[in-house]
């Protein structure tokens, strides 16, 4: 049957026969499928992963393509796979970085293109080797510390002080923050878990100086229309002024603002987490410690720590928000001081150096 024709004297056969043409117009022409990244953005996304886990994956799945000459992975299998790791392998690249682009491309396999084939199960992956943390002595911690100033300063004594990893301590905001009760909560940390921890007495007072001038700072981003920060989920559709809110505010904000591209908002972000590793590794070579201290560091040596001081190690698994006590017995190398404890039969001879 043929369409009616637009032209017609009755103006609402005129605008029913418009609505007709639009409508078919709608469905004669389909949208195109959404291209193989963007299914994966979705699927990570659909799974609540965190937006470092899509960015590392959506590149490893890219160069996992672009290493066979751009073919579909659906045309690929597991020769593939092994020939991509493979070469990861011959440029010397870790093992916990060879498992991560396993992961990626598992993941695009199994969650993406829904192919759960046998071969994903016979993939080997690499053996990552165990290795004892840097631990820092008490002195070499408060040498580090300082050598510091400011926010870096406080950020780094909230990672040894409160045993924060360095991303816990950047996206802290300011109702995450108890200074009566002397507690941080920590939000969607490692596993999305929360967990509460210790705020250190000795630096309560240095914090409410800095929230006082950060609350002055948002107060006058506010009067210049750009007072508001990114908000997790979709909390923001859910709480349309809380962006704006002082609780919601970043404990570190960043010097500089940067503008959202998805609704063209002028924010502050948190201070970028590169600005306390350069300053941490500088203080470090400054105050003379050869080993390789880095903000990590600090949190190994606030567990270790503890573990001299006789606290329990359940209490410390908490504190570091461990899934598993096996991760947190990885610091009990410090009970065995000098070899296992073991005294060396040298030290049991009590001679010095020969004289003839």
């Amino acid at each position: 049957m043929s369409k009616p024709a637009l032209l017609t004297a009755d103006p609402v056969a005129r605008l029913r026969t418009m609505a007709w043409h639009t409508a078919g117009t709608r469905y004669d022409v389909p949208s195109p499928p959404p291209k193989l990244l963007d299914r994966v953005r979705e699927a990570i996304r659909t799974r609540h992963y965190s937006r470092r886990t899509e960015k590392a994956y959506v590149a490893w799945i890219r160069r996992f393509i672009v290493f066979h000459e751009k073919r579909h992975p659906s045309q690929m299998g597991a020769p593939e796979v092994t020939a991509f790791l493979s070469s990861l392998a011959v440029r010397g690249v870790s093992a916990s970085t060879q498992n991560q682009a396993l992961s990626a491309i598992l993941f695009l396999y199994g969650a993406v293109l829904g192919q759960r084939l046998e071969w994903m199960n016979d993939i080997v992956r690499a053996q990552r080797p165990v290795r004892l943390p840097v631990v820092l002595s008490r002195a070499e911690v408060a040498a580090l510390l300082s050598r510091l100033r400011g926010p870096v300063w406080l950020m780094a004594s909230l990672m040894y002080g409160a045993g924060l990893r360095l991303m816990e301590c950047a996206e802290l905001r300011i109702k995450d923050v108890n200074v009566d009760r002397g507690e941080l909560t920590v939000r969607d940390g490692k596993g999305g878990q929360d967990r509460v921890t210790m705020l250190p007495a000795a630096i309560r007072g240095s914090l409410v100086d800095h929230l006082t001038r950060v609350k002055v700072q948002h107060e006058a981003d506010l009067v210049a229309g750009r007072g508001s920060v990114a908000l997790p989920g979709a909390l923001r559709a859910k709480y349309p002024s809380a962006p704006c809110e002082w609780g919601w505010q970043w404990v570190f904000p960043a010097t500089r603002f940067y503008v959202d591209l998805e609704i063209g908002e002028r924010r502050r972000h948190h201070l970028h987490e590169s600005v306390v590793q350069r300053a941490v590794k500088e203080a470090a070579r400054v105050a003379g410690i050869s080993r390789p201290a880095t903000c990590h560091s600090l949190r190994h040596s606030f567990a270790t720590h503890l573990l001299e001081a006789g606290y329990d190690i359940r209490t410390i698994q908490e504190l570091l928000g461990h899934r598993d006590v096996s991760t947190t017995m990885i610091y009990t190398h410090v009970l065995n001081q000098g070899g296992r404890g073991v005294r060396s039969p040298l030290d049991q001879l009590g001679a010095g150096p020969g004289r003839e």
